[in-house]
């Protein structure tokens, strides 16, 4: 135990310890340091009193600033009204407005859309001046109309069919002199005309002006420069005065905000500044305050620590040093450019004569065949001498002189790079300058590929659809300031849609690749071949004669070329193409009109019969007026028709038994089974009785309403009115018939096919038995798939489906097998030289084979002779139709033949002989 002797002599020694500076300083410390943090937090709090004080204080004054504005504008929103309301129970609804301003009562109409609508929703008058619209279904006007709107209504900030920019409706209820509602006045407004008080000065970038109406909805809001409207923004937790920053619709921005209810107006003034903002000073000066503190008490540490501050801070820095040395080492040689190190050399007069080499990276050995130690210390010019020629040196002596970065790219003469695309950047340094020199090779034939690709069809490599524009329109501008002519032919394949159809887009695409290459071959190496798209070609002939007479000779080249049989794997298919040739500047003096009227002339040759070349007249632009005359007259016929036959419907009245002009009607072909001669079918074929041209081959406007996509609306009313017969047929009492409509391609890619069939067999009660749908060959072979699946849905349904015109297309036997059929029709085609053509009779005997053993009935069309039937009757044809037996008639011809065929089977086909 320590005695109190020895406890009094070490007293002196822990006292002089404690009196040493790096003790006592440190302790000392202390009560200055709690002094000026004890101060510092005092400040800070009074300043952010003041700050929020302040906020309170700048929300209550712009708030009552921005209440007396919308009021006075709302006051004299609400004069205007009043004044409109009383001219117009003064002098009428028309008259008021030219009233008003004739005596300039109207506000000006760069602010204000003034009108005035009667009882009935109709705006009768309007200042600025608008079209006439009906605005009895606003809720401006129902209000006022349904009695419970007397004073003024304010609308929601939305757009109308006049103004598509959205706006606020102010209006009125206006009276006639019994006191009953006689219509409405209307003032609009842009909703920014409520928030242009805004002052960025006061407000600043995050501050808020808002009207919002007592349904909660923002008729106009302003944050900032950004004006916006129809925003949710509930009133309920603001208040008059602003107590506390609180989250604002509609950012949701905590803000100082105020709100103020506009008397006699259901609209209440809202006032926002953004907490950031006030506080953004006080912000600044707590963090001057923290600084201010931290560098006091900073200040005196660093009196107490300032040699092994100075030592650590030393230590430090060169630790930074020797970090930033080795990550830019790394990084040179991990990078893929090549870095030069360059030191300026100057001569006796001060200018610079080369560049030292002062440092490489292991890259630039690529591009110099150099290693980077010997590059080392040379200088330039003698290391690399073709740097003065590329240009480098130019820009190395531009870049030291004028301290800036220069970039460019060039293509290497010579060198280890020679040929390839380089880039290079040069960054000033002090004394010099460093250059990086970079590879860019592959994104040079990048970019070369994307350009072909922009400007060339993707399938045959020849010039697309802008390539073209662009080449004619500068031939056009070569011609023109020459005097001199140029040709410009549309080419399309005729029968290419069979093919591709047929054997399938990856055969069609084989066909464009080789008919192209052909057409190529035919042209000079200044002419221009291009693809549309599709199986459209353009062929651009600069330099061409005066006479169009000097291009057959190429062209008839061309036509003969793309006839040549083209191998498509194991099968020869041919086509042959139909041009349509124009000249400039006979036919046309810009590429528009070239375009055009080659485009007409291509279709001249089409209807001319294909696989020939028509010159441009200007008669074939009547030719395309006529088609659309008459796509128009098919539309207003099926117009018609319709309409027609709903009125008939509705007043209970049967068919007429001739349709009259300008109607569509259906004629019915019978179907006979051969054996036994009895009717027991009729094909449904459509028929058009033109009020001028009479009747309309279906040959002349199928086409037209398959092309414009009138044909799903046409196919749609021969199925019905088809099933409507056939039912009508059933419901007297006559044999059942199975009638029989056309599909279309252009309905039986329809999604709604099968919905339409469904809702014409339930509206017409008709069994779908009895409803037999005809597609074609090729019409199956177009998505196969699809055609498959959507066979199954029409099967399942109960429809039976046939095959027309079977053996004109390329079906395979595979894919046959797969259609869910119950027929398979002979095309008139192998009928028609039935009796006298060995292979007609060859073709016909097989489709009747193959027809049998898939357990498919067989029908024979256009029969039309003894010995036609008599060969299928031979050979086990089952059915045939054709005019041996009926042409088409109307359906009561057919209605004769049923009773006839009741009474006496034999006598049907001499009623229809008859």
């Amino acid at each position: 135990m320590t005695s109190p002797a020895a406890s009094d002599r070490r007293r002196p020694r822990w006292l002089a310890r404690a009196l040493e500076t790096h003790v006592a300083l440190p302790l000392f410390a202390v009560l200055p340091l709690l002094a000026i943090w004890v101060a510092t937090f005092h400040f800070i709090e009074t300043e952010r009193r003041a700050a929020v004080d302040a906020a309170r204080d700048a929300v209550r004054e712009q708030l009552e600033t921005y209440e007396a504005q919308v009021a006075r504008n709302l006051n004299a929103i609400d004069q205007t009204l009043k004044v409109i309301k009383y001219s117009v129970e003064l002098n009428g609804t028309h008259a008021a407005l030219p009233t008003l301003r004739a005596e300039e009562l109207l506000p000006p109409g760069l602010v204000f859309q003034v009108s005035v609508a009667d009882r009935d929703g109709a705006i009768v008058d309007s200042n600025p001046s608008m079209p006439a619209h009906d605005v009895s279904r606003a809720p401006y006007f129902t209000v006022h109309a349904n009695g419970s709107g007397h004073g003024v209504f304010v609308s929601q900030t939305v757009g109308d069919a006049t103004r598509s920019e959205p706006h606020l409706h102010f209006t009125r209820r206006i009276e006639d002199g019994h006191g009953r509602f006689a219509g409405v006045a209307i003032v609009e407004v842009d909703p920014a005309y409520f928030t242009s008080s805004y002052e960025r000065s006061r407000g600043g970038e995050l501050g808020l002006l808002a009207l919002v109406g007592s349904d909660g909805v923002a008729r106009a809001v302003r944050i900032g420069d950004k004006v916006s409207w129809g925003q949710p923004i509930a009133l309920d937790g603001i208040g008059e005065e602003a107590l506390a920053p609180q989250p604002t619709a509609p950012d949701g921005i905590e803000r100082y905000a105020g709100a103020r209810r506009l008397a006699g107006f259901p609209l209440t003034a809202v006032v926002g500044l953004a907490d950031s903002e006030q506080m953004a000073q006080y912000e600044q000066h707590y963090g001057t305050y923290l600084v201010g503190a931290t560098a006091a008490s900073s200040l005196l540490v660093a009196v107490v620590a300032m040699i092994s501050a100075w030592s650590w801070q030393v230590a430090k820095a060169r630790r930074r040093e020797r970090q930033a040395q080795q990550t830019y080492a790394a990084a040179s040689e991990a990078s893929p450019d090549a870095f030069f190190v360059l030191r300026s050399v100057t001569g006796a007069d001060g200018t610079i004569v080369d560049f030292l080499v002062e440092g490489s990276n292991s890259r630039s050995e690529l591009f110099t065949g150099i290693a980077s130690e010997a590059l080392r210390g040379q200088l330039l010019g003698d290391a690399l001498p073709y740097y003065r020629t590329n240009g480098m040196w130019e820009h190395l002596v531009q870049v030291v002189l004028e301290q800036r970065v220069i970039e460019a790219e060039w293509q290497a003469a010579s060198g280890p790079t020679a040929g390839r695309w380089l880039q290079r950047q040069i960054v000033p340094v002090e004394g010099g300058a460093v250059a990086m020199v970079r590879d860019i090779t592959e994104r040079k034939l990048a970019e070369e590929r994307i350009r072909h690709m922009a400007h060339h069809d993707e399938l045959t490599g020849l010039p697309n659809r802008s390539l073209i524009r662009d080449r004619l329109d500068q031939a056009v501008r070569n011609a023109q300031r020459n005097g001199g002519h140029l040709a410009l032919a549309f080419v399309d394949l005729d029968g290419f849609k069979l093919v591709n159809d047929g054997l399938g887009h990856n055969a069609g695409d084989e066909l464009l690749k080789v008919v192209g290459s052909r057409m190529e071959a035919c042209l000079r190496r200044t002419d221009t071949l291009g693809r549309l798209g599709g199986d459209e070609f353009v062929i651009l002939l600069p330099d061409a004669g005066e006479s169009p007479l000097a291009l057959t000779p190429v062209l008839e080249k061309i036509r003969q070329a793309v006839t040549e049989p083209v191998q498509i794997g194991d099968q020869a298919v041919r086509v042959s193409c139909s041009m349509g040739v124009v000249v400039y500047p006979r036919d046309g003096e810009d590429p528009k009109t070239l375009m055009m009227n080659a485009d007409a002339a291509m279709y001249r040759a089409k209807d001319l019969g294909s696989n020939n070349f028509q010159f441009y007249t200007r008669e074939m632009n009547a030719s395309v007026e006529a088609k659309l005359v008459m796509l128009e007259d098919m539309r207003r016929a099926l117009d018609t028709t319709l309409a027609d036959e709903t009125h008939d419907a509705t007043d209970g009245q049967a068919p007429a038994l001739q349709a009259p002009a300008g109607r569509f009607h259906l004629l019915y072909q019978p179907k006979v089974d051969l054996r036994t001669g009895r009717l027991f079918g009729v094909e449904a074929l459509i028929r058009w009785r033109h009020p001028e041209h009479g009747i309309v081959p279906p040959m002349r406007f199928i086409g037209l309403a398959e092309e414009s996509g009138l044909i799903v609306g046409l196919g749609e009313w021969v199925v019905r009115t088809a099933c409507r017969q056939a039912q009508l047929w059933r419901a007297a009492g006559l044999d059942p018939l199975t009638v029989s409509v056309n599909v279309s391609a252009r309905q039986f890619e329809e999604k709604r096919l099968v919905d339409r069939i469904a809702g014409a067999l339930r509206d017409t009660g008709l069994p779908p038995c009895a409803l037999d749908l005809e597609v074609t060959e090729s019409l199956l072979m177009r998505d196969l798939n699809q055609a498959i699946e959507r066979m199954r849905e029409l099967k399942e349904m109960g429809v039976t489906l046939s095959i027309d015109d079977f053996g004109t297309g390329y079906s395979s036997l595979s894919a046959l097998k797969s259609f869910p059929i119950s027929t398979l029709k002979i095309d008139k085609s192998f009928v028609r030289d039935l009796a006298s053509s060995s292979d007609d009779q060859a073709i016909a005997l097989a489709v009747i084979s193959l027809g049998h053993r898939l357990h498919l009935r067989v029908i024979a069309e256009g029969v039309e002779t003894v010995e036609q039937r008599d060969f299928l009757l031979a050979n086990d044809c089952d059915e045939m139709q054709g005019y041996l037996f009926s042409p088409p008639v109307p359906a009561e011809r057919i209605t004769e033949m049923l009773q006839a065929q009741q009474r006496q089977p034999r006598d049907v086909a001499q009623l229809a002989g008859a």
